[in-house]
């Protein structure tokens, strides 16, 4: 070493933070293993480095008889208060000092880089960020962000996307490691708070607060639905997330390779915001059981394919994104399901509960809502029952 090297360690603390002392504790003791490993290193010695001219001297540590340390280890801290110094710096321990110089600047410089970015982007989960493609694996994605590599796992790939080199992409940041040997930084193109990111990008109205996005439910490379709401008197929730022509959707749907997505009104009333979750099949009827948080749906027939999607996957993500257990039934079914209903005897008169007192053959009670003044719902077969006709109790 020399005091170009002093010169450069000074340069690397402005550049990169590494405190200086930092990095000449970390040399001498890298070139404190070093000497050793040699063939004639003494059991208690120190390395030293002056920090203005770089001279490196070793030095054997010699204490008073009977005050010697009985082990010398790595990690062993020796007290060298009572030892005596004898300069014993090997003839090519410069070649020595040059190799392990090099070898402990990097690996300081990797561990500080890599330190910065955790300090940076773990503050940053769940953000939105760009970037290119530069090779796949087994195992990941490499992604460029810039100043840093991230990687896309395979769990966290879409499965209808490819990804080829130099590709622009987005992902958000699900998690980051300290795992030196892979890049820290874990990207997902799977989660649904992509799709949440894409549209506070697109839409104005969102990043001001005028319209919120309330849940997204998504089933990735496929179809997604977003609950929305407005904030503001005059701003429609949908038109806006929709955009002018439909361009802003649009953009979204094109980052995420021609998923398909359904944008919902939300409503406050449960029945109404079910039926809306299942656009864009047409509903007749939603009938609500709250203590089981299940809805009955009823559509019409030629609108049963539909309402329950290819494979169950528009029944599916209404049912996560309203958060009830949904049972959709055609016109037909529900009639024919009428016919399952039996006179019982009805509740206690004083319990009302606003529930249609009927009860099917297996004893199950029909989840309509009673008539006002009534045991029972607007069903014929049901009015019927307990002695009440046309709905008033008799």
């Amino acid at each position: 070493m020399n005091k170009e090297t002093i010169e450069a360690l000074r340069q690397i603390e402005k550049e990169k933070g590494i405190p200086f002392d930092l990095l000449i504790d970390a040399l001498e003791d890298a070139l404190h293993s070093a000497y050793q490993k040699t063939a004639h290193a003494v059991p208690f010695s120190e390395v030293k480095i002056d920090t203005e001219t770089g001279e490196i001297r070793v030095f054997e540590l010699i204490f008073p008889p009977g005050q010697e340390p009985e082990v010398e280890g790595e990690e062993t801290e020796i007290d060298t208060s009572m030892a005596e110094r004898s300069e014993i710096t090997p003839e090519d321990f410069g070649r020595i000092a040059a190799q392990t110089a090099k070898q402990v600047i990097y690996q300081r410089i990797r561990e500080a880089e890599q330190g910065i970015v955790f300090d940076e982007y773990s503050t940053r989960i769940g953000e939105i960020v760009t970037g290119i493609v530069q090779q796949s694996d087994s195992r990941y994605t490499l992604v460029d962000l810039g100043r840093v590599e991230a990687r896309l796992p395979k769990g966290e790939q879409v499965p209808t996307e490819r990804y080829e080199h130099g590709m622009r992409l987005k992902a958000v940041i699900k998690e980051v490691s300290q795992n030196p040997k892979e890049p820290p930084i874990i990207l997902s193109r799977r989660s649904e708070e992509l799709v949440r990111r894409l549209f506070e990008l697109e839409v104005p109205e969102i990043s001001d607060g005028l319209v919120e996005i309330v849940g997204v439910a998504r089933e990735p490379g496929y179809r997604s639905k977003i609950s929305v709401i407005s904030h503001s008197d005059g701003v429609d929730p949908v038109g806006a997330c929709v955009g002018p022509r439909g361009s802003r959707v649009r953009m979204v749907v094109s980052e995420l390779r021609g998923e398909k997505i359904d944008i919902i009104p939300f409503d406050q009333e449960p029945a109404r915001f079910v039926a809306k979750s299942l656009s864009p099949a047409r509903v007749r009827e939603v009938i609500l059981d709250d203590d089981q948080r299940e809805a009955t749906v009823v559509v019409p027939d030629d609108q049963l394919s539909l309402a329950i999607g290819k494979d169950g996957q528009n029944a599916r993500l209404a049912n996560r994104l309203t958060g009830w257990k949904i049972d959709i039934k055609s016109e037909t079914e529900m009639n024919e399901d009428e016919t399952d209903y039996t006179a019982a005897a009805p509740v206690e008169p004083q319990v009302v509960d606003g529930r249609c007192h009927a009860l099917t053959v297996g004893g199950k009670r029909c989840p309509n809502a009673a008539l006002p003044g009534s045991l029972y719902c607007g069903i014929a077969s049901h009015q019927g029952s307990g002695g009440e006709r046309g709905g008033e109790r008799a």
